[in-house]
């Protein structure tokens, strides 16, 4: 049977699905990647149920999550080529997995083989033509000599699956010393990155100024105490903080009435262990994964603005492991053969 890409297109549009929560972590004990889905609803908790992992994200060494759009996932690592020599036998590999439909297709990343250069990934799907899209960002290593760093330019590369082939952007990039993270999220049509911008002081030394200019007391905070998310599709921003009691993290909404500023919806105290926000439910709950330092294993919980407590989901896995993406079924990929890979770049 054939689908072609407008019915996919139409059937996205017209035939909406329930919302999904998809939660990715680590087994504190053989460390394998799990994945569990949830109707994201008032009884999500009570009724996930596992995800197969496709071949192709098996195949991948130290994958992360990049980010997920219209019912895709994006991994992100690299594997090794059998009988190449070890400098030149890593690959980057980006894969495209729609959990629905059970399929999953490759696109090979263009490879960075220099130690002052890093590369930092963006995805989301243009929910105008349903086109999922990969946008790689080459930017000069933080730990490079900051004068040199800014003599360095961008590189900025878009992948897009209906053509599949990656192209080089030349046009409106951002200042060179400004410093791209893996902090993101996609809103509609645009993907967001957080980003500082590292200068040079008159005394030789640095300072660090944050890209949100509008908050009432970020501005002097570390960008390592920053990072983005957001809520019912609004831009948010949580800021961490610890003082001799609590761990502290303030939720920060972009607000639509004025513009670049951003105002405190509301703050997450956990007096007993360290905290990160992963993401929100659509009623606007944040979903955390919380440490107990008594336990080797991290805890997946849902926090009750309103009440100002914690529901335990039941799900353990190791600190720092766990992804928690939207998430709905779709048919997109179903036009791509399963475990192909796009790899029509230069090695």
């Amino acid at each position: 049977m054939c689908f072609s890409h407008e019915f996919l297109v139409a059937y996205n549009i017209y035939h909406n699905q329930p919302q999904r929560l998809i939660v990715r972590y680590e087994y504190p004990v053989d460390t394998e990647e799990k994945y569990v889905s949830f109707v994201d609803d008032e009884t999500f908790a009570k009724q996930g149920f596992a995800v197969t992992v496709p071949v192709l994200a098996k195949v991948l060494n130290d994958s992360r999550v990049v980010g997920s759009s219209q019912g895709l996932l994006c991994l992100y690592g690299y594997y090794r080529v059998p009988g190449h020599s070890r400098h030149n036998s890593v690959r980057e590999m980006v894969v495209l997995w729609n959990p629905s439909i059970i399929k999953s297709v490759g696109v090979a990343v263009p490879g960075v083989l220099c130690w002052r250069l890093e590369t930092i990934l963006g995805f989301g799907v243009c929910p105008i033509r349903s086109d999922p899209m990969i946008v790689k960002i080459t930017q000069v290593n933080l730990n490079w000599e900051m004068r040199s760093r800014a003599s360095v330019p961008w590189v900025v590369e878009v992948f897009s699956l209906s053509k599949g082939s990656w192209r080089i952007l030349s046009s409106n990039l951002p200042n060179k010393s400004i410093k791209i993270t893996w902090s993101q999220v996609v809103i509609e049509r645009f993907i967001y990155w957080f980003a500082f911008d590292k200068l040079v002081a008159a005394d030789g030394g640095f300072s660090t100024k944050s890209m949100i200019m509008s908050f009432e007391n970020l501005v002097n905070q570390s960008y390592m105490n920053l990072s983005i998310s957001k809520v019912c599709e609004s831009l948010a921003v949580l800021e961490y903080a610890t003082n001799m009691k609590n761990q502290v993290c303030n939720i920060w909404v972009k607000n639509h009435g004025v513009q670049n500023l951003f105002k405190k919806l509301f703050t997450i105290n956990a007096p007993y262990a360290p905290i990160r926000a992963l993401g929100f439910t659509k009623s606007g709950k944040p979903i955390m994964e919380v440490k107990d330092y008594y336990k080797e294993a991290a805890a997946l919980v849902v926090y009750e603005p309103s009440l100002g407590y914690i529901n335990n989901i039941g799900i353990s896995g190791n600190y720092g492991s766990f992804f928690v993406g939207s998430y709905m079924e779709t048919l997109l990929l179903l036009d791509q053969s399963d475990c192909s890979v796009y790899s029509n770049i230069d090695n």
